[in-house]
């Protein structure tokens, strides 16, 4: 039986492999894609942030749902009216569209993993 074209092939991608950037509208932000369409994954991107201590993301949406899980250190993170503070082993749903932020307050930086749909992803701020 012959393989499909767009069956996705394994992948191993090494920590070596990953590079770190600024997000711009977070000072102390950095973001590092895991696995996303250019590595051949057809549905879902994985990406991990690195929110460094006393660093804040402002009020936002997106367009497209947020699956996370926290890595390492303590933050809080509010989604819509509530705030919750959110440690290492913790996991949220942030639906597509609900206004969320981020804001470590601690002396530790907060680590997490982001898995989203691939393609495009419309981030408004909010004032």
């Amino acid at each position: 039986m012959s393989e499909a074209i767009s069956d996705p092939e394994p992948v191993v991608k090494r920590a070596s492999e990953i590079s770190y950037e600024s997000v711009d509208a977070a000072d102390g932000l950095r973001k590092g894609v895991l696995l996303d369409e250019s590595d051949g994954a057809p549905n879902f991107a994985i990406r991990r942030f690195e929110l460094a201590a006393g660093s804040e993301v402002p009020r936002h949406t997106n367009a497209v749902e947020h699956e996370q899980h926290v890595l390492a250190g303590e933050y809080v993170v509010g989604i819509g009216e509530e705030e919750y503070t959110v440690a290492a082993g913790d996991s949220l749903l942030i639906p597509a569209g609900v206004e969320h932020w981020y804001r470590n307050d601690g002396d530790e930086p907060g680590t997490f993993l982001c898995a989203v749909p691939n393609g495009d992803d419309t981030i408004e701020l909010v004032e």
